[in-house]
C-alpha cells in the first residue's frame, strides 16, 4: 500500500489545476505545466486538493499510485516556486562562464565544453566555479544539472570535477609507497 499516495496534494494559492481525464494542468505565476497520468490510477479535484487513487487492488495500480502523486505535487510547487539546483566545481583551471545563453566550461579537455540549457532551464553563472540552474520542471532541471556533471564528474582522490553542491565525495587514499 502506498503511503505517499494516500495523502491528497494540496493546491497552492495562486495556482489554478484542472483535471481532463488523466491529465492534470497547472497554472501558476511562474509559467504551465501538465501530467498525464497512467490509465490504472484516478484522478479527482476534492477540497482545492488533487486526490490521486488506484483504480483497483492490483500491484501495477499501487505501484504507479505514489509515482502519480508525487509527479502532480511536483508540476504545483514548480509553477508556484519553481526549482533550483547548485553545481560546484573543483579543480585547478576547472571554471564555468556563460556565453550568451550557453554554458561554458573548462573541464581540463584541450577544447572548453558549450552547453546548451534545454528549454525552460535558465542557467547563472555567480562564481567561476559555481553554476545555478532554475526552472519549473523538476525532471528537465535534473537532467540538465546530471548533464552538466557528466561532462566531468567528481574523482575520489583529490575530489576534481563538477559536483552538487550538497553531494559529498567520498575520498580514497592514495597509492602508498
Amino acid at each position: 500500500m502506498s503511503r505517499i499516495g494516500k495523502k491528497p496534494v494540496p493546491v497552492p494559492a495562486g495556482v489554478t489545476a484542472t483535471i481532463d481525464g488523466q491529465k492534470v494542468v497547472a497554472k501558476g505565476p511562474k509559467g504551465e505545466l501538465s501530467f498525464v497520468a497512467n490509465d490504472e490510477v484516478s484522478l479527482s479535484l476534492e477540497n482545492n486538493a488533487v486526490v490521486v487513487k488506484p483504480v483497483d487492488n492490483s500491484k501495477d495500480a499501487r505501484s504507479k499510485w505514489g509515482m502519480s502523486r508525487t509527479m502532480i505535487s511536483n508540476i504545483l510547487t514548480g509553477v508556484k516556486d519553481g526549482y533550483e539546483r547548485k553545481l560546484e566545481i573543483n579543480g585547478v583551471g576547472y571554471r564555468a562562464a556563460m556565453q550568451g545563453q550557453n554554458l561554458q566550461l573548462a573541464l581540463g579537455f584541450s577544447h572548453d565544453v558549450i552547453y546548451q540549457p534545454p528549454q525552460g532551464v535558465s542557467i547563472a553563472c555567480p562564481k567561476p566555479t559555481e553554476i545555478v540552474l532554475t526552472g519549473i520542471d523538476k525532471q528537465v532541471l535534473g537532467q540538465a544539472a546530471a548533464e552538466i556533471r557528466g561532462y566531468r564528474g567528481p574523482e575520489p582522490y583529490k575530489g576534481k570535477g563538477v559536483k552538487y553542491a550538497e553531494e559529498r565525495i567520498v575520498r580514497k587514499e592514495g597509492k602508498k609507497k
